[in-house]
């Protein structure tokens, strides 16, 4: 004890200038990194493996960050409602939400800003959550997704990285254009997000006037075990608005709480706000048969190759009675999911299997599904026992048993919810980028599909940003992922932030 005591003093004071000068990423044991930008996968498309400890220990320590704020997604409002489906999908998927028209299915939704804490603005750019959960008769279903189709980056391992550029300065605590550009100058991928965001789009009218997107493709499975990829489209009935820079400042001096007050308020006036929703279908054969990787977050699925099809709609009828208890408490996570629906091999999407639930038990304890607002319909069957709040295995005849297989065991499994069988075929685990990377032409062709309105709102948002950066091969950075998306998308914002051609000359 002594030797290490000694050890320990002696790093005090010798080992900090050896630590500065090796600029070797690490993990918290030590141990260098040899690729901080690329989750292990089964082959360039195939998911993400576990044995990837640096990708767990990234996530698990960015989930306990913060308590008891969510580390994203903070600041938010919900309400609950049901979701008539007005089309049978059983030839697809055997998930009983989607199984006949007509069928009705108990939610309950949040609606959040991403990044500003709790007691933020509502008039503040950000990108918006949209999560839903469905209260099916074979557990709990969520569609946790944004107000956007896309987002900034296409593997969970940035994920820490890009909300800590976002998040105030360690420093000074003020949230800084010059750390987040930073990141996304060296993140082409974010080109098509920030596009998006950077419209009016990224300050909507109210929770009900925009419209929501799973974000990741999916796999809904048949009866007969047939797999089909699925993403997800809600589109709000009251239509999409949003507000300019100065309406949101005009509107943020009058009330910036204006999102949950006007959800609210339509609730109880009983227009209650409803979204219809659209699936987009791909087969497995034809996954490789685009010119971007369909399973890239940062890519949306075009409606003129993927026809959007409505499948049911999403009514918001009642208002919560108790806030903490029904939205602060609601815990979602795209890893709740019931037969019928997998995880599709999406990057992004598998690091979020392990990071939400890992933050609901960090943040709301390990039995948060006993929650009222988090139960399932049916009460869950396990052996599960012994931890804090625990329903456990009391309600057994006989509690002694409570591990599986035992030849007193009361529960058995069913072999119809087995997970279906994939192949894998000459795999290599690996750890690099896609190949189908294409990080700039959707940003390029959204910028064409504005209206000439439209693209000047977008020129002046994201110029009266990036023009507080400092740093000026920052600003030609990023100029220059634009311009790379659409030539006069990056000369009218070259040329708002005062650079000219020669600049660009070297």
């Amino acid at each position: 004890m002594k030797r290490r005591l000694v050890t320990l003093i002696s790093l005090a004071f010798i080992g900090v200038g050896a630590a500065q000068s090796n600029n070797t990423i690490t993990t918290n044991g030590g141990v260098p990194v040899g690729d901080d930008q690329n989750s292990k996968t089964v082959g360039e498309y195939g998911p993400v493996l576990l044995e990837d400890i640096n990708l767990v220990e990234k996530l698990a320590a960015f989930d306990r960050e913060r308590i008891p704020e969510r580390v994203v997604h903070p600041r938010g409002a919900g309400a609950s409602g049901y979701f008539e489906a007005t089309k049978d999908m059983s030839q697809y998927t055997k998930a009983v939400v989607f199984s006949e028209a007509g069928k009705k299915t108990d939610l309950a939704v949040r609606f959040s800003t991403v990044i500003h804490g709790k007691g933020s603005p509502e008039t503040a750019r950000d990108p918006r959550g949209f999560a839903v959960k469905f209260y099916t008769e074979q557990g709990n279903y969520d569609i946790v997704g944004n107000n956007l189709p896309i987002f900034f980056i296409r593997d969970a391992i940035k994920f820490p990285d890009m909300v800590h550029s976002l998040k105030p300065s360690p420093v000074t605590n003020k949230q800084d254009p010059n750390r987040f550009f930073d990141f996304f100058s060296n993140v082409p991928e974010s080109t098509h997000m920030l596009t998006r965001l950077y419209t009016d789009l990224g300050i909507p009218k109210g929770y009900q006037y925009m419209n929501g997107s799973s974000v990741h493709g999916y796999k809904w499975i048949n009866k007969e075990g047939e797999v089909t990829y699925v993403k997800y489209s809600w589109v709000s009935k009251q239509g999409e608005k949003n507000l300019t820079v100065e309406e949101a400042a005009e509107q943020q001096g009058k009330d910036w709480q204006h999102a949950t007050v006007s959800l609210r308020k339509d609730i109880d006036d009983k227009n209650y706000p409803q979204w219809d929703l659209y699936v987009q279908l791909i087969k497995p054969e034809d996954i490789h048969s685009f010119d971007f990787w369909p399973l890239d977050a940062t890519k949306d699925w075009p409606a003129d190759k993927t026809e959007k099809i409505k499948i049911g709609t999403m009514t918001l009828n009642q208002n919560p009675v108790n806030y903490f208890e029904q939205v602060e408490s609601i815990a979602f996570s795209p890893g709740a999911m019931i037969p019928g629906i997998e995880p599709s091999e999406d990057k992004l999407l598998q690091g979020r299997l392990f990071s939400y639930f890992d933050t609901q038990r960090h943040r709301l304890g390990p039995n948060f599904l006993q929650m009222e607002i988090n139960k399932p319909l049916e009460e869950p069957n396990n052996y599960n026992s012994d931890s804090w709040n625990s329903a456990g295995n009391k309600r057994f005849e006989n509690p002694d048993v409570n591990y599986q297989p035992s030849s007193k065991a009361q529960l058995k499994e069913d072999p119809q919810y087995k997970q279906v069988e994939t192949k894998l075929t000459d795999v290599t685990i690996t750890q690099k980028k896609i190949s189908k990377t294409n990080d700039f032409a959707q940003a390029g062709d959204f910028y064409k599909s504005l209206s000439k309105e439209e693209q000047d709102h977008l020129i002046k948002n994201l110029s009266g940003d990036l023009g507080q950066v400092t740093d000026r091969s920052i600003k030609m950075k990023m100029i220059t992922h634009f311009y790379r998306a659409d030539r006069d998308f990056g000369m009218r914002l070259a040329q708002a932030l005062g650079f000219s051609q020669k600049d660009f000359m070297h």
